[in-house]
């Protein structure tokens, strides 16, 4: 599917997260052969670092703004995509870790607490990124009485909910909204300029041991129910009215 979230936003990311129960391997020739797959598959990821954390990460070139990374902490593996131009370009990386993780990392389904599907905009504005977000998402709310009080200014607003979209509650979708104004920000009215308004919609699956096999055809069914609602949901009742009120305070 051709990527049409992007134009709704300054920047996109389409990420995948795999959350494990039992820390993951660490031996330097079992991270160094997954990574060398990985590789092999997407020429392009040469760029390899250990990070002070215990983080290992593997990633293509940031300059075009299009890249791919895929890092190993010691309870889950992250791959994401950039700016992809078709979102299977994103779920492609995504698949091929998932393929991986028994064979190279000893991950089995009986290891995985959770995988994620996360789909990611960020708006660009610089501003009290509260203000905007209060406006935009919590006018005519309960929680916009607020900002009747007198002289009553937004100085933190970053509204998120989970809700279960399965009777076993296995499935749940997340929607976050994220500022990065700060106390003194607000105060002093110097607002960062490369600091953007991020939102966050995630499909969480909390998958029931299966094949390696079902395993990838679950997450392309989670893949799906993103997109669907993004464009039921998250497009109509978050995306769109950030990018009004964005738009009308420039």
């Amino acid at each position: 599917m051709t990527n049409s979230f992007g134009s709704f936003c300054d920047d996109f990311y389409v990420d995948l997260c795999v959350n494990t129960q039992l820390e993951l391997p660490s031996q330097r020739d079992t991270v160094l052969s997954f990574f060398e797959q990985l590789r092999k598959r997407f020429p392009k990821m040469v760029n390899f670092s250990r990070r002070d954390d215990g983080e290992y990460l593997l990633e293509e070139e940031k300059d075009s703004g299009k890249y791919r990374w895929v890092s190993l902490e010691p309870e889950r593996l992250t791959a994401g995509c950039a700016e992809p131009d078709k979102l299977e370009e994103a779920y492609a990386l995504h698949c091929e870790a998932l393929e991986l993780m028994p064979y190279m990392l000893g991950v089995t389904a009986l290891d995985i607490d959770s995988i994620d599907v996360t789909f990611t905009m960020d708006f660009d504005y610089q501003g009290n990124h509260d203000e905007v977000i209060a406006e935009a998402l919590l006018s005519g709310s309960s929680f916009g009485a607020m900002f009747d009080i007198n002289n009553a200014k937004t100085i933190g607003c970053n509204p998120s909910m989970i809700v279960a979209l399965s009777d076993d509650f296995r499935t749940q979708a997340r929607v976050a909204v994220e500022s990065r104004t700060s106390l003194y920000d607000a105060k002093s009215e110097k607002f960062k300029q490369d600091e953007p308004i991020s939102l966050y919609f995630t499909i969480r699956r909390h998958p029931a041991p299966m094949t390696a096999a079902e395993l990838i055809e679950s997450y392309r069914k989670q893949c799906a129910m993103a997109e669907q609602l993004m464009f039921d949901r998250v497009l109509p009742y978050f995306v769109q009215p950030l990018v009004s009120a964005i738009a009308q305070r420039r």
